[in-house]
């Protein structure tokens, strides 16, 4: 072979190695980092996820007709439920929302900012949407609320790798030794407390002990700071196996998003359903804006918009 065939097939040979690594590059860098919600239209778009992006956040922070902080696991409604609500009252086009975990949003509205990285947002919501009890627990404690209204519901499900590599039938095996499980921090996740729930109905305090103590001592449960953004994360990646979350948040991920996920149902008898409740509150900027949300939230757009995305409805 001479010198330049020697040349030209190196070169080949080097750009073919260079095409190999960026496909596979591409294939671990598949598009499974959030925000997973569509941006808002107009204006310049930049984000450099993992460094430099905003998933929990939406809208119009300046100026907004309606604040609104969701319990983050709603996060996938937000963008069909807003542009539904501003189609049925065009008088309020400029709308925040957060979807941040609960235990934040309260923290947010006790001090009353947020500071994420070098940005504090000062921003009082007019709802605040979050677990039944949760919601009758802040009234009965502070009082913040004029009215409330239940609008779906949501049961626990295992969210795990497609194809099930570790056989994860149910909660019991998630007390396995093998078995790397993402679960959020009950500090800051009142999800936590119904997986407890659910971990004492199928094993007893045994089961729950060795998940959330031996477990989390030996590093094979991680403990989330924003569940329902890292667990999905962590399966997909494969830095867990298994990830009790609310059936929603699967069921995005594998039928919506089409993500290489399955769903472990968990038995009636072990499961727990969460009743979601908005709360319009006393303090609230935009009263009558907070007054017509209210309402929305249970009309017939707001319900088919939730049952898209797999919740239940409310029951009366």
């Amino acid at each position: 072979m001479s010198s330049s065939s020697n040349r030209r097939w190196q070169c080949a040979l080097l750009a073919g190695l260079l095409v190999a690594v960026a496909g596979a590059a591409s294939a671990d860098q598949t598009d499974y980092l959030p925000p997973w919600n569509p941006p808002p239209a107009g204006g310049v778009s930049f984000a450099v996820p993992p460094f430099d992006a905003i998933a929990d956040l939406h809208g119009d922070i300046v100026d907004p007709q309606l604040t609104v902080f969701f319990a983050g696991n709603q996060f996938m409604v937000v963008h069909d439920l807003v542009e539904a609500f501003k189609h049925r009252y065009p008088q309020y086009q400029r709308i925040y929302v957060e979807t941040l975990p609960p235990g934040i949003l309260v923290k947010q509205i006790e001090t009353g900012s947020l500071v994420m990285g070098n940005l504090r947002i000062a921003a009082k919501p007019d709802i605040f949407t979050n677990g039944k009890d949760s919601i009758a627990d802040l009234q009965k404690q502070r009082g913040w609320f004029a009215d409330t209204t239940n609008y779906a519901r949501n049961p626990l499900a295992i969210m795990v790798a497609k194809g099930n590599p570790r056989h994860i039938q149910g909660l019991k095996d998630l007390g396995r030794a093998d078995v790397r499980v993402s679960m959020p921090n009950p500090q800051w996740e009142g999800i936590a407390k119904q997986i407890e729930t659910s971990y004492r109905k199928a094993g007893g305090d045994a089961l729950d002990h060795t998940i959330m103590d031996g477990k989390v001592k030996d590093g094979s449960t991680y403990l989330t700071r924003i569940h329902h953004r890292e667990s999905p994360l962590r399966v997909l990646q494969g830095e867990s196996d298994a990830a009790p979350v609310w059936s929603t948040e699967a069921y995005f991920q594998q039928q919506i998003l089409h993500r290489p996920i399955e769903t472990i149902a968990i038995p009636a008898d072990q499961n727990v359903t969460a009743t979601y409740t908005a709360a319009r509150l006393k303090a609230a900027p935009h009263e009558q804006a907070a007054k017509d949300f209210l309402a929305f939230m249970t009309s017939p757009d707001a319900q088919a918009i939730y049952h898209k995305y797999g919740f239940q409805p409310a029951q009366p």
